[in-house]
């Protein structure tokens, strides 16, 4: 991952043509970057893991049906998001990161994540702890006040409808447009939770691991837990202390959004 942000992304960081980027639907960029790093991590990958397919989120772009390879009983696949925080990059803004996971049947069993401006990296195996630069990640101990990051459209939802009381009950409610860099500021203890209404693999997978292998956990909006295959609309809370996952999750559980089901 590192020799690939070497190669592919750094050197493109506030060098783009305008040609260069892209977008795919309106506000979702994709760069040359995206798509030179998405290939040489696949290549990368084919060789630690020969057989086991690549799902990456540009590939993914020009053939939806890759994700189906996501959750197969048996069969283990890569999920690849080159440039997390593509929007950040394209504009210069030094918010982006790298992610790699790795699926076997409906459980991601390990993940990495670069925050490649930064260089520090996270990492977790499926029972083995999450780590940062190598040092091991701790419970995390419960803020009075979790802070959390959140995209500004639900967050400003989450104003409208939270009652005041509910409201004082949290910290600072902010975004950074990158769930890589989220998902580490959250084990370093910057932030406490994350919340997102929609839950692409590539985001969230190696993160929502890391969250659990390091005290906490991620959670779907009806409380059932996160998975990598499943649908992207389905929400996710996460946090690394499972104090804060169940105070965040009461806090939230009036609020009423169209993809916010009831609590199980």
């Amino acid at each position: 991952m590192r020799e690939t942000a070497a190669a592919e992304l750094l050197p493109r960081f506030r060098n783009l043509a305008k040609d260069e980027i892209r977008e795919k639907k309106p506000g979702d960029y994709v760069t040359v970057a995206d798509v030179a790093s998405e290939q040489r991590l696949a290549s990368g990958l084919a060789k630690i893991l020969p057989g086991v397919p690549v799902v990456g989120e540009e590939a993914v772009e020009a053939d939806s049906s890759l994700v189906e390879l996501i959750g197969r009983p048996g069969e283990s696949c890569w999920i690849v998001d080159p440039l997390d925080g593509t929007a950040n990059f394209a504009a210069g803004r030094d918010r982006f990161a790298m992610i790699v996971c790795l699926v076997h049947d409906t459980r991601t069993i390990a993940g990495w994540i670069l925050d490649v401006p930064n260089d520090r990296m996270a990492a977790a195996e499926q029972g083995q702890g999450t780590t940062l630069n190598g040092a091991r990640v701790t419970p995390a101990r419960p803020a009075e006040l979790p802070s959390g990051l959140i995209g500004d459209r639900i967050r400003k939802e989450f104003d409208r409808q939270l009652t005041k009381a509910r409201r004082d009950r949290l910290g600072e409610l902010t975004t950074l447009r990158c769930a890589g860099r989220e998902y580490i500021e959250i084990l370093t203890g910057q932030y406490d939770f994350n919340l997102y209404r929609m839950t692409k693999p590539w985001d969230h997978a190696a993160g929502a691991l890391m969250l659990a292998e390091a005290g906490g956990g991620a959670l779907r909006f009806n409380g059932a837990p996160y998975g990598p295959a499943d649908r992207i609309e389905s929400g996710i809370i996460g946090a690394a202390s499972l104090q804060v996952l169940a105070g965040v999750r009461a806090i939230f559980e009036t609020v009423q959004l169209p993809l916010l089901a009831p609590r199980a």
